[in-house]
């Protein structure tokens, strides 16, 4: 089935209850008078590694292994890295999918790190999540009316007009036809099938919503419609959201501050324009560097790409010192034995590194390893010549796209 363009509620006429307050796109001073929805301190999950005929254990993998942050109410948190760096983890944990090894993970000010589950029943109306995965995550066994009303069942609540009222209002909110109630999951698209499962994560009025990569397994044209609607649902519904991702142009577009994880620990938190603009971790300036520009117009902007050596190190065995002093330029002794703290170097901007990028040498007089200068690549970005049409790239919809970063103020 073809996927319909994305219809927000207010195009449709749908009557949203105005819970919250919208907070994105918010100035920085007014996100950061908000109150505190979500705080995370020294979070640890380690997957033990079992051997043997007696499943003894020979070691863990640390999938996340200490991290701190906060997320404030009517915020957009955006969570990048590479793969396998802990984000999916990361956000099953704040949810309490799963159990954590250490830390604490408080919601509005509640401690939930070791509730059971009776204990997080309740809390559920107000923590919700979308899968990354709209095949997997959608019983194929049960129709859509099921499959989003399947909350109200749990939880024990009955709206006003009843379950099958609210899920076709639910479905009509999302982009979808009200009509589509009893139809099953095979006989939508993906793109259908991720708003379905974002009907579900809205239907008990959540309070936090963590979305893991809600657009990695859609095409490139239908992306824009899921984050349009992400975007348009948190105006109406004032929803907070945690959003992992690692496509940084997804990323910058949706969050009012972004996170960088690189192997279970976070490398830098900070606002978007400042991180876009002046990044301070190296590893946050190697991800920028290989993002493409698919405007001629701007190509000439950027003219170099870091291309990183070597692999990301094991989980199991991560290295001493700073974890990406193995494949970062800057590296020095120091950064072998000590590991940097997430520290602010300026206001509102955190990064753990010892010789930050656009800030001061946290460590000056170090001289840099001999295995660092070899640690990478730059590879020149050819420039377009001057008698190249300057074109406007195609947009999703299939028209040519005159957007300027003035233009539009999420750029």
């Amino acid at each position: 089935m073809s996927e319909d363009k994305a219809v927000t509620s207010e195009d449709k006429g749908v009557d949203v209850p105005a819970q919250r307050s919208a907070g994105h796109g918010a100035p920085a001073g007014d996100t950061a008078s908000r109150e505190v929805l979500l705080k995370v301190t020294g979070l640890q999950k380690h997957f033990p590694i079992k051997k043997g005929l007696l499943q003894r254990n020979a070691g863990a993998v640390k999938a996340v292994d200490g991290i701190d942050f906060e997320v404030r109410s009517g915020e957009t948190l955006g969570v990048v890295g590479e793969s396998g760096c802990g984000k999916s983890t990361m956000g099953r944990l704040i949810t309490r999918l799963l159990e954590p090894t250490a830390g604490k993970i408080e919601f509005e000010g509640k401690d939930i790190t070791h509730l059971g589950v009776g204990g997080m029943r309740p809390m559920r109306r107000d923590m919700q999540m979308i899968f990354q995965d709209p095949y997997s995550s959608l019983n194929p066994r049960h129709t859509i009316g099921t499959i989003v009303g399947a909350p109200f069942k749990l939880q024990g609540v009955t709206p006003d007009g009843g379950v099958k009222k609210e899920v076709q209002r639910l479905l009509e909110v999302v982009g979808l036809n009200p009509e589509h109630y009893n139809r099953y999951p095979h006989e939508f698209s993906g793109g259908q099938r991720q708003r379905i499962g974002i009907a579900r994560a809205l239907a008990l009025n959540p309070k936090l919503v963590v979305a893991d990569e809600p657009v990695s397994a859609l095409d490139v044209s239908i992306q824009a419609q899921v984050v349009n609607l992400l975007d348009d649902l948190q105006s109406e519904l004032g929803l907070t959201y945690v959003i992992i991702a690692h496509d940084l142009s997804v990323v910058r577009h949706v969050s009012d501050r972004i996170a960088v994880m690189y192997l279970g620990k976070i490398v830098e938190l900070a606002d978007r324009e400042s991180l876009y603009k002046a990044p301070m971790h190296p590893y946050t300036k190697a991800l920028l560097s290989a993002v493409p520009i698919p405007d001629p117009k701007r190509r000439s902007a950027k003219s170099e790409r870091i291309l990183l050596k070597g692999d990301v190190p094991s989980p199991i065995s991560p290295p001493s010192g700073c974890r990406f002093h193995t494949r970062c330029w800057k590296a020095t002794e120091v950064c072998k034995t000590q590991e940097p703290p997430l520290a602010a170097l300026k206001t509102g901007h955190q990064v753990a590194c010892h010789h930050p990028e656009n800030a001061p040498d946290q460590v000056p007089g170090e001289t840099v390893t001999a295995a660092a200068r070899e640690a990478i690549e730059i590879v020149e970005v050819r420039k377009p010549s001057a008698d190249e049409p300057e074109a406007a790239e195609p947009a999703a919809d299939g028209t040519a796209s005159t957007d300027t970063p003035e233009d539009n103020p999420k750029e």
